[in-house]
């Protein structure tokens, strides 16, 4: 699926639909959401959109420095990670990212493909890019509740 964004705006538009999408999906376990993308394609303002619909206040920062930012937000752990600055898949390790993946949990996971296999593959992969002047949104699901999570925001196209 490829949603477009115009502005900042649309790309936070964009997270709150993602967040609607999220809720109710299975919550038994943990959900990855793994965010790629250049510098400046806009993983941290889609992330900001999106913890904003689930009901954050205030400014969301990337990650680049504290590597985890932890939000309890609509009865779940949520932990925003920027794993852009890892030089070797095995310093995940000593961040204890494996640790947060808990029932109800859902880790957003900027630059996941620094992690190796050490993540899993996220249940929903996002592909930030640039196109005609803006953003793209490329969408992959890898289990069944990134499958719902797609579900859901095909079938509330705005």
């Amino acid at each position: 699926m490829r949603l477009t964004a115009g502005s900042a705006d649309e790309t936070r538009a964009i997270g709150a639909r993602l967040a609607a999408a999220l809720v109710g999906v299975d919550e038994a376990g943990p959900l990855v959401i793994g965010l790629s993308g250049d510098l400046g394609a806009g993983k941290t303002t889609l992330v900001g959109g999106l913890l904003e619909a689930l009901g954050h206040e205030g400014p969301v920062r990337s990650p680049t420095y504290t590597l985890v930012e932890p939000y309890l937000l609509a009865g779940r752990d949520v932990n925003h990670c920027d794993l852009y600055r890892l030089r070797d898949p095995s310093e995940l390790d000593d961040l204890g990212l494996r640790d947060l993946l808990t029932a109800r949990s859902l880790l957003l996971v900027e630059w996941p493909e620094r992690a190796g296999d050490r993540l899993g593959t996220p249940d929903l992969s996002l592909r930030l890019g640039y196109c005609d002047g803006g953003r793209s949104v490329d969408l992959d699901a890898a289990t069944e509740p990134g499958r719902q999570v797609l579900s859901r925001l095909s079938s509330h196209r705005t």
